[in-house]
């Protein structure tokens, strides 16, 4: 179940956060702004955040395997298509509709099933799974500043388009509900999204993945204006996804021995120190330094959310609770790129949108403060 996680994750956000490398060529054709063209991945994360809730009801309902099936035929058909398109607008129906929902219909499903196989180190199991959010963008993102640089980048996303459908079979392939008891019966759903620790999760995600997507869509093309050459701009992406395997791996032990809460918070107060590295970032190795500190931090920050979930909700109808919180993050990875892109437009300037980003975690920090307060939710 770990490798059926690992795969899906690195197969969905492998695609998802590529998108960068295709940002400044896709703009180019069509003449877009930055804004217009950000909204592109701001429309696909906020559908796959959106549509946790029903997709991790499914998977609790029907088991992991046909919700997973769904989702590997809706990126490659979404990434297909896309590859044919004529006008921008039509990117946000295909790529974002169609990647959108198979991330929704892979990641929640397939994280709620390897948090429900573990009563035992689970920090260290789904920090093992999600890891491959960091591998794949280490791998995916050059690899398609490749494959633009000599295909293009519409043959790029049909290619890509193939190998994710066969990928994320397989995951589904593998994919079997938990065996085990799960270790606390479950609270009323209503009581849990009403209670403060719940709303506490809620405002600070929002805030933190405002942060987390910008350096997805702007990063590359922030290098670029330095003078930094594109598969090396790209490569960049690819640090953060390497930096943050590292985080999701590494993190999971120490939270299991130092305490989660402690952890996830520390996590989001480092995130939010290292967009300072690229706020005065004027070459690429300090841009490669702010990409391995803000991979760390950002890929712990997203390993131990479940875990810290599941801490505080218990296990037993994780895909839902989990569905819920992270509906919250549609509505920050809809808002963050589409608003950094205007302050660049009407400014001319990334730093100030790096800026902006940088207060914005900060106070996520500040919202989790009282996190290690809270009461736990759940029976016991």
């Amino acid at each position: 179940m770990v490798a059926a996680g690992f795969l899906a994750t690195f197969t969905l956000f492998g695609v998802a956060y590529s998108f960068g490398a295709f940002f400044r060529p896709i703009a180019a054709e069509f003449g877009a702004s930055r804004s217009a063209t950000s909204a592109i991945f701001s429309i696909t994360a906020f559908v796959y955040f959106l549509l946790g809730p029903l997709t991790g009801h499914l998977a609790d309902r029907f088991g992991p395997r046909p919700v997973a099936a769904a989702g590997a035929i809706a990126t490659g058909a979404g990434l297909i298509l896309t590859a044919s398109i004529h006008r921008l607008a039509q990117a946000y129906l295909t790529y974002g509709l169609g990647v959108g929902i198979g991330v929704a219909c892979c990641y929640v499903p397939l994280v709620a099933t390897v948090s429900g196989w573990f009563l035992k180190r689970r920090n260290t199991a789904l920090g093992i799974a999600v890891s491959g959010i960091g591998a794949g963008t280490l791998t995916v993102a050059p690899l398609a500043a490749a494959l633009i640089k000599h295909y293009g980048w519409r043959e790029a996303y049909a290619i890509m388009g193939v190998g994710a459908t066969a990928s994320l079979l397989v995951c589904a392939w593998l994919a079997e509900p938990p065996p085990v008891e799960l270790d606390s019966p479950p609270a009323p759903m209503r009581e849990i999204f009403r209670s403060a620790p719940f709303r506490l999760m809620y405002a600070a995600c929002l805030l933190w993945t405002v942060a987390t997507a910008v350096p997805f869509v702007f990063l590359p093309s922030f290098a670029h204006s330095l003078g930094i050459k594109p598969v090396a701009a790209a490569t960049l992406v690819g640090i953060i996804g390497f930096a943050s395997t590292a985080g999701r791996v590494g993190l999971g032990p120490i939270a299991d021995r130092h305490g989660i809460i402690r952890a996830f918070q520390g996590c989001i107060l480092a995130l939010g120190l290292s967009f300072a590295v690229w706020l005065a970032a004027a070459s690429y190795w300090p841009l490669a330094a702010f990409a391995l500190a803000m991979g760390v931090s950002y890929g712990g920050a997203v390993a131990l959310t479940p875990a810290v979930v599941a801490e505080l909700f218990g296990s037993r109808g994780l895909g839902v609770v989990l569905g819920m919180l992270y509906t919250s993050s549609a509505i920050g990875t809809l808002l963050g790129p589409p608003l950094c892109g205007a302050i660049i437009d009407h400014t001319g300037s990334y730093r100030i949108a790096v800026a902006f980003t940088m207060a914005l975690t900060m106070g996520s920090f500040a919202v989790l403060l009282p996190l290690g307060r809270a009461e736990r939710i759940a029976g016991d």
